[in-house]
């Protein structure tokens, strides 16, 4: 089996759960907080209707080698939660839970991201060398890219 390795992130969004969960809802948003150096872009026709067993396709680059990635929305609950899964990509387990908690007139976002990378010894090499920095640098990215949403209360 694979050693899995753990990435949470955590920020205050100005907005109600409800918009903020939107914005998070629509897959076209993840290429605006997404660091433009991976290239990234949805292959899936949008609109996308996202629901529970949803699949979205993606393409980016990393280092500059190209990577297909096909994710699967595996729960889905409107203005709280939800979590996407690779059913094919780079990683040999990636198990991203997105949460959304009210906090005044703001949103708590919360990323809690499960991941695991194949090949034995040398994916824990990579994951040394430079995967946890990658990650750590997209989630990054996030928090200082997420627009100002207004409230829909």
């Amino acid at each position: 089996m694979f050693r899995h390795h753990v990435i949470h992130r955590e920020q205050r969004v100005l907005g109600d759960p409800e918009t903020v969960f939107g914005f998070f809802a629509d897959a076209g948003n993840l290429e605006s907080i997404t660091p433009p150096w991976l290239a990234f872009h949805i292959v899936t026709p949008r609109p996308i209707e996202m629901r529970q067993g949803a699949l979205i396709e993606y393409e980016l680059k990393l280092h500059g080698l190209p990577i297909s990635w096909l994710t699967r929305i595996d729960e889905w609950v409107p203005g709280e939660r939800f979590v996407d899964a690779q059913i094919h990509g780079p990683y040999a387990l990636w198990h991203h839970t997105h949460e959304f908690e009210a906090d005044g007139d703001g949103t708590i976002v919360r990323d809690t991201v499960r991941y695991a990378l194949p090949y034995g010894v040398l994916g824990g090499l990579a994951h040394l060398a430079f995967v946890r920095r990658d990650l750590e640098k997209i989630f990054d990215y996030r928090t200082v890219s997420l627009p100002s949403m207004p409230s829909a209360r």
